[in-house]
């Protein structure tokens, strides 16, 4: 188990758990798993607030919403699902 500096790391571990990529490398994507796991982990807290009373359905919808948007901005930042951009046409040294 990696250590921590945390008093309590099975504790961090449930709240807060990660898991590793195993994806096609790229810093972009590696970068784009971390922020879609902290968006998973955010909509878990904002479902259990609503479903336990502590959130309106409105607000927790508002807030999940925002959540998305971010991610969405995050995607299109990094480059994420957009073609690779075509190598240069190099001259013709034929002459």
């Amino acid at each position: 188990m990696p250590e921590s500096n945390s008093p309590n790391p099975d504790k961090e571990n449930l709240l807060f758990p990660r898991s590793t990529y195993r994806g096609e490398f790229t810093p972009a994507n590696l970068v784009f798993n971390a922020n879609l796991q902290e968006f998973s982990q955010r909509v878990e807290y904002i479902c259990a607030l609503e479903t336990g009373g502590k959130m309106t359905s409105d607000t927790a919808y508002q807030e999940i919403k925002k959540l998305y948007k971010q991610l969405k901005q995050s995607k299109r930042e990094l480059g994420i699902g957009e073609p690779p951009p075509e190598p240069p046409e190099l001259p013709d040294l034929e002459a």
